[in-house]
């Protein structure tokens, strides 16, 4: 594993401290006489630059060829559609992975999903489990034998919190899976005295059992791509699994479950690992036109970098794509509090306030923005920033729209 204390450093030094919002906001043109190195001081032999992929979908560089036939496996894992035989349902979002998550391969269509729940007097969130909440499945695989019929669920009368959920790309997560936890907690120790801390948000991995750090997710809730597979097959399709052996219960009424074509465990595991290997060695997105050094400047003098940490490094791995590699997400996969912008659901530890940083990288190819999907252009979902983005929001606000201009084709670049 590369020391924490290493990689800790060449964040610091200049990535993450240099804009976290300590600068006034008078004049943003101004903030940055001598502007703060992007990329780390120096890369070492034992830590190397990730390599960029041509193209979206493309896997990971210089597999071997024992990983590219895992990864063209996977592939083919994430592009099939799942039929009821096969354990789809009885309530499911979509039948396959590739429905969500295509234009391109491993993107996002833009596909919204619902959670739900309920705020009481005292401020406290149900999720209503026994109504099928959080997570709504919007439906049903229809009649089956017997004559019963499943639906579609719908969001129960009780629920006063309704929030939608933009299904995430996937591009680049085996490298982020690859990040020691030492180097996320260190990432919100550096945060701790600025405007904007984060938090590294503690879960149980329910693969392992051991307590992780999330990092997958609106809350960073899950903390690894193997649970995270797991995960996407139960409660996206209903293909029950070693790590989620038990049925969704259809609006939270189990009893319906007696009709069950499928009662069985619907996937030795099989598929999950090879979808999770998909995701592991699915490369990052290739840079676009429209980087610059004026505009990296511009994204970290108005407070982007604070949040939307450039550069993360890898830890020591079997797979040499990602062992100890430097890689550029543009998250610090932390919670941090969003105010206004926050969904109001409560997910273990991060509370309705809370979300993760979104990744930017690739963001020129997702077709709406934000956790809802609410903003149809970057510059609108800047815009809504608040909480502890509203000073980045105040100061994108405040530049000269060809500095505007500038920011925004550097963040297309990503």
């Amino acid at each position: 594993m590369v020391s924490s204390s290493k990689v800790f450093l060449l964040l610091c030094a200049g990535v993450l401290l240099g804009a976290c919002e300590e600068q006034p906001t008078s004049d943003v043109a101004d903030l940055n006489d001598e502007p703060v190195a992007v990329l780390p001081a120096e890369v070492t032999p034992d830590l190397q630059l990730a390599s960029a992929s041509t193209s979206f979908g493309d896997p990971l560089s210089r597999l071997t060829a024992e990983e590219q036939e895992l990864f063209a496996e996977g592939l083919e894992e994430f592009s099939e559609e799942e039929e009821v035989d096969e354990g789809l349902g009885p309530v499911f979002n979509e039948a396959g992975c590739i429905v969500c998550h295509t234009d391109p391969v491993g993107g996002t269509t833009g596909r919204l999903e619902t959670r739900f729940g309920r705020r009481g007097n005292s401020g406290r969130f149900d999720p209503l489990e026994n109504l099928g909440g959080s997570l709504l499945q919007d439906q049903g695989i229809g009649a089956v034998d017997g004559g019963f019929t499943y639906v579609a669920e719908k969001v129960p009368r009780g629920a006063n919190v309704v929030a939608s959920r933009l299904t995430t790309p996937l591009f680049g997560l085996g490298l982020v899976d690859a990040v020691p936890d030492a180097e996320l907690i260190g990432l919100a120790r550096a945060q701790r005295n600025t405007r904007t801390p984060g938090i590294a948000n503690m879960v149980t991995d329910l693969a392992t059992g051991e307590t992780r750090v999330g990092r997958f997710g609106w809350k960073a809730q899950v903390a690894t791509l193997q649970t995270f597979s797991g995960d996407a097959y139960l409660n996206e399709m209903g293909i029950t699994n070693p790590i989620f052996p038990n049925e969704s219960c259809p609006q939270g009424n189990c009893a319906a479950l007696e009709h069950n074509p499928m009662p069985t465990l619907n996937d030795s595991g099989a598929g999950v690992e090879a979808f999770k290997n998909f995701m592991t060695l699915l490369a990052p997105p290739p840079r676009g036109s429209g980087r610059s050094r004026e505009g990296e400047e511009l994204f970290q003098s108005t407070g982007c970098a604070s949040c939307h940490t450039p550069k993360l490094a890898t830890g020591r791995s079997p797979i040499a794509a990602l062992d100890r590699k430097v890689f550029e997400p543009f998250s610090d996969f932390l919670l941090h509090d969003m105010g206004r912008l926050g969904d109001g659901i409560v997910q273990g530890n991060a509370t309705g306030r809370l979300m993760r940083t979104a990744p930017l990288w690739g963001l020129r190819v997702r077709p709406v923005f934000l956790h809802d999907g609410r903003a149809t252009t970057v510059t609108a979902a800047i815009l809504a920033h608040d909480g502890q983005g509203r000073r980045a929001r105040e100061r994108f606000a405040e530049l000269r729209s060809d500095k505007r201009r500038t920011l925004l084709a550097y963040l297309n670049s990503l």
